[in-house]
């Protein structure tokens, strides 16, 4: 075997974070993370099964109940917290009497769906862009490189609520806020992928591929993607919330998701001219995106220690020191 060849496999095992059981292993160990691993999968959980846990209440997320609402007093819910009984587990809606409990189920498929969608768009752009800029010679590096500085200088929610307002209200709204935040978010993701790309491809492992013949393009889908898994991955984790959070504040500001298709920045939306009649309405749909983006932060921070192997040694050296002053 030659000694490029040797070098090769060496810095190969030494660049690799660990097999899929060995990152498993060290965020398990993390509490907090399996906490968040925990709060997002019975989000997803709940986001799937919306047409089945609606169906066990007997509710349907737009349908009108007039009689569960004082018309007297401006459309208030009759009952105690917004209305809370048997037949409504959270209450109703303010005014039209719909049921919260549906409209909140159905609505984490909404928010859940455009956060995660436009993460998807972003990364995959960013990725894209950020490996042809550290992969490419200085004029494509310099062009690339303004190009993302621009997009990550341009005030997001502006062109956000600009591009919304001239589309034509028949597109479909989730589908549009994917491609709006995707496509006016994905500058963070192509800078990290640059420098990183940047300090990958002075390695041996990179300059035996590039030796052995390999292009530019087998050297990034080979060699280089398998080592950015960690930073993506961490920095994806990180910008569902916020996704999440952008959808639920363009929805607020009524240029999101319009009713009777319900989000929780829709619901909060609606909230606002009810806070002192029926605080319920306020605090649930403020309380699904606060679980939501608690959850997706601390994963995304166990998901970087558990990926790098120097975060993760230390939380294991800390671990074990602590169980022997324990013990």
């Amino acid at each position: 075997m030659s000694s490029t060849s040797r070098r090769s496999r060496s810095s190969d095992h030494h660049r690799r974070p660990g097999g899929a059981r060995q990152v498993w292993r060290r965020l398990r160990a993390q509490r907090a993370a399996l906490a968040g691993v925990a709060v997002i999968a019975l989000l997803v959980l709940v986001a799937l099964a919306a047409p089945l846990l609606a169906a066990l209440e007997g509710q349907n997320p737009d349908a009108y109940h007039a009689s569960a609402v004082d018309s007297a007093l401006g459309g208030v819910p009759l009952g105690s917290f917004g209305g809370v009984s048997a037949h409504h587990w959270l209450g109703v809606e303010p005014g039209t009497g719909r049921d919260l409990f549906a409209r909140l189920v159905y609505g984490a498929r909404i928010s859940l769906g455009i956060g995660v969608g436009a993460t998807v768009v972003s990364v995959a752009i960013g990725v894209v862009v950020g490996l042809a800029a550290g992969l490419g010679n200085r004029f494509l590096d310099g062009l690339l490189s303004r190009t993302t500085d621009v997009m990550l200088a341009l005030p997001t929610l502006v062109f956000s609520i600009a591009l919304l307002a001239i589309v034509p209200a028949g597109f479909p709204r989730p589908v549009l806020l994917v491609l709006v935040l995707g496509l006016l978010g994905w500058g963070g993701t192509s800078r990290i992928v640059r420098a990183q790309t940047l300090t990958l491809k002075s390695l041996d492992y990179v300059a035996a591929a590039r030796l052995g013949g390999a292009g530019r393009w087998r050297v990034a889908r080979r060699e280089l993607l398998p080592s950015l898994a960690a930073p993506v991955v961490t920095y994806a984790a990180l910008l569902v919330p916020s996704n999440i959070a952008s959808e639920a504040g363009l929805s607020f500001l009524g240029i999101g998701v319009k009713p009777p298709t319900p989000s929780w920045g829709q619901m909060l939306s609606s909230a606002t001219t009810w806070y002192q009649a029926d605080p319920t309405y306020v605090l649930l749909p403020a309380g699904a995106i606060f679980v939501t983006v608690l959850g997706f932060t601390v994963l995304g921070d166990g998901v970087r220690t558990a990926l790098d192997p120097r975060a993760a040694s230390r939380v294991g050296g800390l671990a074990r020191r602590r169980k022997k002053a324990g013990s």
